[in-house]
């Protein structure tokens, strides 16, 4: 089932549900997992100008099991960029979350 993560500028990923956005329910993952914050950041057209625009990106807040993009772990206190088809997985879960864009086929 699709989560909307359009309407906010982060989300919190975790097991306490009293303060996390997405809740994750299993037990290797963290009361406070990982973030997912939208970030402005300037990037270079094809024109060589440059403009600012918004991304999205993942950050593990140190949990003990870690966080993985598309099966790889992630340093934690980074941000990562996420690009479209990105897959996120938290501790030893194995409920895959993935990036899609609104026009993703």
């Amino acid at each position: 089932e699709p989560l909307y993560v359009h309407r906010q500028s982060c989300y919190l990923f975790g097991r306490e549900r009293r303060i996390a956005d997405v809740p994750t329910d299993h037990p290797s993952c963290s009361k406070q997992h990982a973030v997912l914050q939208y970030r402005q950041v300037e990037v270079e057209n094809p024109d060589g100008m440059m403009s600012k625009k918004v991304k999205p990106y993942l950050m593990d807040l140190g949990s003990t099991n870690g966080t993985f993009i598309n099966d790889n772990k992630i340093e934690a206190q980074r941000y990562y960029e996420l690009f479209e088809k990105d897959t996120v997985k938290f501790g030893n879960s194995s409920r895959e979350y993935v990036l899609l864009h609104e026009n993703s086929a």
